[in-house]
């Protein structure tokens, strides 16, 4: 074979994204962070899928389309750190090869060489030993093979590769010593082999297909869904207050081994116990779970004893329900809008203009999750709050989307997710009609402080630096729990132990929620700390961050302690040192 067509690229892009997708889950194992959040595997996965999805849209295929859609896709469709590096990688590709009619094995080489530019140009701090490193050394190897025969058999050429890029990956230990602690190769990496692994197979004339859970997994197979009401109302007939469970929660278990019927039966159970509007898939080896409850981690929880989790997403209704309050009465002022203009021939575009949100110097964007956090953010002047996090990393349309809402010249970014700070530099860059400056916060609380050192006296660059700075004003720190055994920073951490997460990583392990909190407060505090401020979970009530709030308040007298209703699912508590 001497070169790839249009059609065959398209053919080798797909099985690539299937092979991705369906190996996701091994990918998500190889993380080192036991936290429950997107993980890689899936991060790459919508990643992908976005850019095939904008490929499968393709009425007639050539390079130029094929190119122009999968890098669109990618881009838009990032998520996470993984998936942005992925994106770039796809991007620098496509750039090299835009306007050929055929790819070359020369023509592939000097691709792979520009896709790892474009990906390390887009980190800040590229880190060896990660998915970075597994691209550079498929690149250079490339561009080794075609110096030595630049008229050599593509297949050989493929097959080359994948034996060099398994070499680079299998030495990713060596480079970071967390995955060295761990036992692990660098799940980004996998996660890119798995993608040229996929796409090989097709230019053998063997394409991957899409696992069939993957394709069907809203099928009606085993299907129960309980508490359906065939009432059906406006959306605006129905107050919050008759939302009794706050939270749309849907996750998949992968199953260790097949459950009985009985045990699937207690999982019902059990979730009908916590909440309602239940639908649950058992297959062989998984199950899909829909529930709405005010107690996700508990959900979690649950089914961490059967298996692995994935997929999971969470949503808070009375936040979604007030939004289709806000369009579905804005469609019909629209609609009366019209119908006027339609009696009285009159045209209303000046009086639509007078109506609309006064254009400010100055908007704000910030991601968290649980209402009580978008409530806060709200308050101090956000404009739009993405529900997102560490458990649903948005993406960077999503991000995008968010700044076109807002009605300024210049749109102040704030990820408050380490994951989701790359996604919003792509966003930046994407935005063609405003400014766009990121505020790298890390955190919620981080991003609260920030914005709180925001001032209308200072110019955009002046702000963006001050913001910045203010980030250093706080200390944060999280309690979750352990979804995998793991050795990590020279702890053993067992799966279903509670963690308290630092700015540096895992900084304590307990067996009790209020004893990791406790113990990552002591971690936190120093000298200079005058206030500690406690943002409570879904899954913790009021009285219980009241009851550690004062554990904290007796044992350092001179430091003032506030504790706020967060919401946030997974996090049982955020909680801020300043």
């Amino acid at each position: 074979m001497e070169n790839v067509s249009a059609e065959k690229l398209s053919q080798l892009f797909l099985s690539g994204a299937y092979n991705l997708s369906n190996n996701k889950e091994y990918i998500n194992e190889l993380n080192v962070f036991p936290v429950p959040d997107g993980d890689t595997g899936t991060n790459m996965t919508l990643t992908i899928m976005a850019a095939a999805t904008e490929l499968a849209k393709l009425p007639e295929k050539n390079l130029d389309n094929i190119t122009a859609a999968i890098s669109s896709g990618s881009l838009k469709g990032a998520r996470g750190n993984s998936g942005v590096i992925l994106s770039q990688l796809i991007r620098g590709f496509c750039k090299d090869i835009k306007g050929r009619k055929e790819l070359t094995v020369v023509d592939l080489a000097s691709a792979f060489i520009r896709g790892t530019e474009t990906a390390y140009k887009a980190v800040m701090k590229p880190k060896e030993g990660t998915i970075l490193t597994v691209a550079k050394g498929i690149s250079t190897k490339a561009s080794e093979l075609v110096e030595e025969d630049p008229e050599m058999d593509i297949v050989s050429f493929a097959d080359q590769i994948i034996e060099y890029g398994d070499k680079v990956l299998l030495n990713t230990p060596e480079m970071l010593p967390v995955l060295k602690e761990a036992g692990v190769v660098d799940s980004g990496g996998q996660g890119l082999m798995e993608f040229l692994k996929g796409a090989v197979a097709a230019l053998k004339g063997n394409p991957i297909s899409l696992n069939e859970y993957d394709q069907s997994i809203n099928s009606s197979k085993n299907i129960t869904n309980d508490n359906v009401s065939n009432e059906k109302k406006s959306i605006s007939e129905i107050s919050t207050a008759d939302i009794k469970y706050i939270y749309c929660t849907e996750f998949i278990i992968m199953l260790k081994e097949e459950l009985p019927l009985e045990e699937v039966e207690k999982i019902k159970e059990y979730l009908l116990s916590i909440g309602d509007s239940l639908v649950c898939v058992a297959d062989t080896d998984l199950v899909k779970i829909h529930v709405h409850t005010n107690h996700p981690g508990l959900a979690f929880e649950m089914a961490l004893k059967y298996g692995e989790l994935t997929r999971m997403k969470i949503d808070n209704m009375k936040e979604e329900h007030n939004e289709r309050i806000f369009n579905e009465e804005n469609a019909a002022a629209k609609n009366v809008s019209e119908d006027k203009s339609e009696v009285v021939g009159k045209d209303n575009s000046e009086a639509s203009e007078e109506e609309a949100a006064e254009k400010k110097d100055f908007g704000f964007v910030q991601v968290a999750a649980g209402e009580g956090l978008c409530q806060i953010l709200r308050e101090i002047g956000v404009d739009q709050v993405i529900s997102g996090g560490q458990t649903m990393n948005p993406s960077t349309e999503d991000i995008l989307t968010a700044v076109n809402k807002v009605n300024a010249e210049t749109v102040f970014v704030f990820p408050n997710n380490k994951n989701i700070i790359l996604a919003a530099e792509q966003a930046a860059l994407l935005s063609n009609n405003k400014k766009v400056i990121v505020i790298p916060s890390k955190t919620v609380p981080e991003g609260i402080t920030a914005m709180l050192s925001f001032s209308d006296d200072m110019s955009a660059e002046e702000n963006k630096e001050e913001l910045t700075a203010a980030l250093e004003n706080v200390k944060t720190g999280e309690v979750t729990f352990s979804v995998r055994d793991t050795v990590i920073d020279g702890k053993s951490i067992k799966k279903g132990n509670i963690m308290g997460i630092g700015e540096n990583g895992i900084a304590v392990v307990s067996e009790e929620i209020d004893g990791a909190a406790l113990l990552l407060v002591d971690y936190l505090v120093d000298d200079e700390t005058g206030l500690v401020t406690i943002y409570y979970g879904a899954d913790r009530t009021k009285e219980e961050a009241e009851s550690l709030g004062d554990i904290i308040s007796n044992k350092y007298e001179d430091i003032e302690v506030e504790i706020h209703d967060g919401g946030q699912p997974v996090y049982y508590y955020l909680i801020s040192v300043e």
